[in-house]
Parts: structure tokens; C-alpha cells; sequence
């Protein structure tokens, strides 16, 4: 049985499953064909959005698979071009994924998850970092972690081990949308079918956007978004054009990505 299976929905919605019994954890070359499948999506030219999930309903999945560790592979082994879990780290990432959360987000689980556009979670789901219970340390976590809380809390994540459930992570604006688990795909597609209304070259500037001027003063960031390739070629596009059109005659967009 593969560990990782994926389907088109719709032609626009690529669904990615982890299958790796018992806690979907990832060694080096689980990661590496993570990487495959969303470089591929990413270059791909008709795929709008990405959803990714497991298997199961304990685990969305425990990370770093620790019997890989101890038979010897290195906690920098190469993870593939998008680094740990496939994505987190691919260059030039243009289109939006979706974590459907499907049970516990553990280590380098939950930074996937964090590392996502959007989360959305089944309402057992849990999100904890245990790496430095084990002699490791978080390396994305840490990082990503304080972007997204209040510094004290996330320390206590990442030194104390405090487990998130589902409903305060929403709380507190990581995830999107808590759902009983039978809606979770159900809740996670409607959410790329809102996306896919969108015009494609505007999401892939938002998304650059976000990833290089998050950090930059307001003033200075305004200016950089008007240089920006990505924002120029979203809003002099075709689709730029066709988008007020659509709304002056009261019919849906065509969007060509051009």
C-alpha cells in the first residue's frame, strides 16, 4: 500500500494523504516524495490549491520518525527540495495548501501544519512540540511558533511541552475552522472552492507578498509591493481586466491566469 496517495478533485484541488501506520511519521524519504508531489503541484498549471491530510483519525502525524532516528539518520538528512514534509521550504510556493488536521499534529507534524495557508482542524485534533523532551529542539517551530502567539505562550509550547486542542488554537487565530471530524474534507474543500473563486495570479501575489514583506516597515513594504513582479503581473493581467468586467455584467469571472 503506498504511504502517500493523491487525487484531482474537480481538476483544480489536489488531495494529498499520508498513510504511514502507526502515526504517520516522516523519515528522509517520505519527505523527499512529499517534496515531489508539491513541487510538481507548484509548477503544475492546473491545480489551484493543495489540501493535505492523513490517514486515521488519532494522528494528523507525530513528525520526525524517531525509529529512523535511531537507526541513524541525521536530524539534517535531506528532507527534498521543500525541506521537512515537502512544502515548508519550497522556493517560489505560488498557490495555497490546506492542512485538513485530522488528530494530533506532534513536532515537526504540527510545524507542517503551521507552515500551511490555512488549517482546518478536526475538534480532537491536538497540537503539541515534545522535541526538546527528546534531546532535540523544534527548529521550525521555534521560529514559526512566536510569529503566531504571544511569546510567553509559545515558549510554553516549545520548553513546557503545552498541548493547543483544536478550539484554542482557533482561538487564537491559528486554525481556520474546527469541525467534527466526518466534515473535515468536506470543510477543507469548500475552503479551496472559496479559494479557487480568486484569481490565480492575484493569490500567487498575496503569497509572495506575505512571505517577503511580512517583517518590513508599512511604508517601505507598500513601495516594494509596487515592484514586485508578482503584483505587477496580477494587476496588469488579463484577468485584472475581466474580473470588473465579470461584475458589470453580473456573471462569474473567467479567470485565465494571464
Amino acid at each position: 500500500m503506498p504511504i502517500i496517495t493523491t487525487s484531482s478533485l474537480d481538476g483544480t484541488v489536489l488531495e494529498i494523504v499520508l498513510d504511514r501506520p502507526k502515526a504517520n511519521t516522516i523519515d528522509a524519504t517520505t519527505s523527499r516524495e512529499l517534496s515531489q508531489i508539491f513541487d510538481s503541484f507548484n509548477r503544475d498549471t492546473t491545480h489551484r490549491v493543495a489540501i493535505l491530510t492523513a490517514a486515521g483519525e488519532k494522528f494528523f502525524s507525530a513528525g520526525w520518525d524517531l525509529n529512523a532516528a535511531n537507526e541513524g539518520e541525521a536530524f539534517d538528512s535531506d528532507y527534498g527540495v521543500g525541506g521537512f514534509g515537502g512544502f515548508p521550504e519550497l522556493p517560489n510556493r505560488n498557490k495555497p495548501i490546506i492542512a485538513a488536521v485530522n488528530g494530533m499534529a506532534v513536532g515537526g507534524g504540527f510545524e507542517i501544519a503551521m507552515a500551511a495557508d490555512f488549517i482546518v482542524a478536526a475538534d480532537h485534533a491536538q497540537f503539541f512540540l515534545p522535541e526538546t523532551r527528546v534531546g532535540v529542539l523544534p527548529d521550525a517551530g521555534t521560529i514559526r511558533l512566536p510569529r503566531l502567539l504571544p511569546r510567553q505562550l509559545a515558549n510554553e509550547i516549545i520548553f513546557g511541552g503545552r498541548r493547543l486542542s483544536a478550539a484554542e488554537a482557533e482561538s487564537w487565530g491559528i486554525v481556520n475552522r474546527v469541525v467534527p471530524i466526518a466534515e473535515l474534507m468536506t470543510s477543507a474543500r469548500q475552503l479551496a472552492a472559496d479559494i479557487c473563486l480568486s484569481a490565480p495570479l492575484s493569490v500567487a501575489a498575496v503569497l509572495e507578498l506575505n512571505r517577503t514583506l511580512e517583517h518590513t516597515d508599512i511604508l517601505d513594504a507598500m513601495h516594494a509591493m509596487r515592484k514586485n513582479a508578482a503584483y505587477r503581473k496580477a494587476v496588469d493581467s488579463q484577468d485584472a481586466l475581466e474580473g470588473p468586467a465579470s461584475f458589470a455584467e453580473k456573471r462569474p469571472p473567467k479567470w485565465q491566469g494571464k
